[in-house]
């Protein structure tokens, strides 16, 4: 046997980084009423190209998730660092457990209690970095 018929090792290429694997955390305030919630907040999306899109789900535990997605239908956009705005409502017990999850991966939820007087409809998020 030569060492042309030794088979040749396959190289298994990882996929390509995804540009929002660098959000790794989404930090929002979160006011309550009864049982009513409300989180909102931003998150610097890579382009301006990024909307940010999602939906919430309960597990047979009661547990919610806040399921963000990220749509962007442009192959080319002028790479700014973008914030985008969500507003997430939902109905649940008070001390409910709340995740989240941005492109289907598991990122950290960083809620901020709402301060008395603060309302949804009139707060500004303004992220520190």
């Amino acid at each position: 046997k030569s060492e042309f018929d030794a088979p040749t090792p396959s190289v298994v290429t990882p996929p390509p980084a995804s540009p929002y694997d660098s959000i790794t955390r989404i930090d929002g305030k979160h006011f309550t009423s009864g049982t009513a919630h409300t989180i909102v907040g931003e998150v610097l999306m890579p382009t301006p190209c990024d909307l940010l899109d999602w939906t919430t789900s309960t597990n047979s535990a009661g547990h919610v998730s806040i399921d963000f997605t990220v749509i962007n239908s442009t192959d080319s956009c002028i790479q700014t660092v973008t914030p985008q705005k969500f507003y997430v409502q939902f109905t649940a017990p008070l001390d409910v457990p709340i995740s989240a999850t941005l492109n289907g991966r598991t990122v950290i939820l960083n809620l901020i209690p709402a301060l008395p007087g603060e309302s949804p409809d009139t707060y500004e998020y303004a992220p520190k970095g």
